[in-house]
């Protein structure tokens, strides 16, 4: 593919090209084109009341006292997209990641202007989406204008080929850093989680995680394993140590054999150099990555998720903290019911007990947010005092269950209340610190 000459990106005029009604869709954490988006927020007077589609931000280019002017929506409130959302000013997309192409595509979400990041093409190989490929490849077909950011400085990834059918009508090159995810700090209470649910993986197991201390605090407790294989939305740092380590091989796939697969690289430079021309790791879209027909193919699939809050018959919160979004729908639906689908797999939510240092307990007898995902599609729960098997139970089994690894000082209060819940008959909890593990 041939792109266009490259403007200078100090005299690229974004006034006589973006509309003050407008939807501006950009890359997603690692592959925000910052050149763009910098120039996008220093200009926005020629243009006010744009609205800009985020997903996750790792660097402060939108921070809210910066875009006055501007408003957004996006799939989460996830990194930093959560200052936009705690201003008051982020518009969320309540859709699972695996739709979100088709949204773009059918036009049910705009994209009248898509900013991306490219690594150019050598050796006979075309430009690069490199850092994540997502719902921008949908919208960019749809978009009266694409403007690409050429930047040298970011990994050229096999699977994140530009398509031919793709029209880029402007291009700048500015080579920078990309956009790096800082690694999350991992606790005590993640690292006792952790070893719960290394111990609900089997060997062989094809993983999904996400990021933050969680994943990161899993992803070292499973050092020990054997032939994992990945297939995830995103990669991360600690990802390349288990491959680095033997022991993510992808070998028992029975397609994808010996390849790794990702949407998104979600870390630093390791990560990038790790994933540059590397034929052992592909990107694919979230219609692949998330996708419910693949997932379902992928035996012993374990989908490794977390959340804000869960209730006591296993309903999830992962998007509302206090009223203000922190998280958002994303991809945990899709890949809690692929697991479900997977013959041997397993969907496991992994939570610390308690939140603001031990004062809230994160088990509750009625959510304070939306559903994210139903008590219908309950399966495996982990806090750092045990594991709490709820698929196919009665309601007051599982309210038993989950009381059992809620944080002692609340298990009092929520058995009170969860007998005012089930009046029909409440099992007795067992009043224990120690882990109460109902897994398979």
């Amino acid at each position: 593919m041939r792109l266009p000459s490259a403007v200078d990106i100090a005299a690229l005029d974004l006034a006589g090209l973006v509309r003050p009604g407008d939807t501006v869709v950009v890359g997603q954490g690692t592959g925000e084109p910052q050149a763009l988006t910098e120039a996008l927020v220093a200009q926005r007077a020629a243009y006010a009341g744009a609205r800009v589609f985020v997903g996750p931000l790792f660097s402060d280019t939108f921070a809210p006292e910066r875009t006055e002017g501007l408003a957004f929506s996006g799939y989460g409130a996830i990194s930093r997209a959560g200052q936009i959302a705690r201003a008051g000013r982020l518009d969320p997309v309540a859709a699972h990641y695996s739709a979100l192409p088709g949204l773009f595509a059918d036009g049910v979400i705009p994209a009248d202007v898509v900013m991306l990041q490219l690594t150019p093409g050598d050796d006979g190989r075309p430009p690069s989406l490199g850092m994540v490929t997502d719902y921008l490849v949908a919208a960019a077909r749809r978009a009266r204008l694409v403007i690409a950011q050429v930047n040298a400085e970011q990994p050229w990834t096999f699977g994140g080929e530009l398509p031919d059918d793709v029209r880029i009508d402007i291009c700048v090159e500015a080579a920078r850093p990309p956009v790096e995810l800082a690694p999350a700090r991992v606790g005590p209470a993640e690292e006792a989680i952790a070893a719960h649910v290394a111990a609900l993986v089997p060997d062989g197991a094809v993983i999904e995680i996400g990021i933050g201390a969680m994943p990161d605090a899993i992803l070292s407790a499973l050092m020990g394993h054997r032939d994992l294989g990945f297939h995830s939305g995103m990669i991360s740092d600690r990802t390349v140590d288990l491959i680095e380590a033997g022991v993510i091989t992808n070998a028992r796939k029975p397609f994808d054999t010996g390849i790794t697969i990702a949407g998104c690289l979600f870390g630093g430079r390791k990560l990038f150099r790790f994933a540059d021309r590397n034929p052992a790791l592909r990107m694919a879209l979230p219609t692949y990555t998330h996708g419910h027909g693949v997932l379902a193919r992928l035996p012993a699939f374990v989908g490794l998720n977390s959340a804000v809050e869960v209730d006591l018959t296993g309903q999830i919160n992962a998007e509302v903290v206090d009223g203000a979004y922190v998280g958002g729908v994303g991809g945990q639906v899709d890949f809690v019911r692929g697991a479900l689908a997977s013959p041997g797999g397993r969907s496991v939510i992994a939570l610390p007990a308690t939140a603001r240092k031990g004062s809230v307990s994160r088990i509750v007898p009625a959510l304070t947010g939306p559903v994210t995902t139903p008590r219908s599609d309950a399966d495996t729960f982990v806090t750092e005092f045990g594991v709490a098997e709820l698929k196919g139970l009665p309601l007051a089994e599982r309210a038993r269950r989950m009381i059992a690894i809620a944080d002692p000082a609340f298990r009092e209060d929520l058995e009170r209340q969860a007998r005012a819940l089930f009046p029909g008959g409440f099992p007795t909890v067992v009043s224990t610190s120690k882990p109460q593990d109902h897994s398979r």
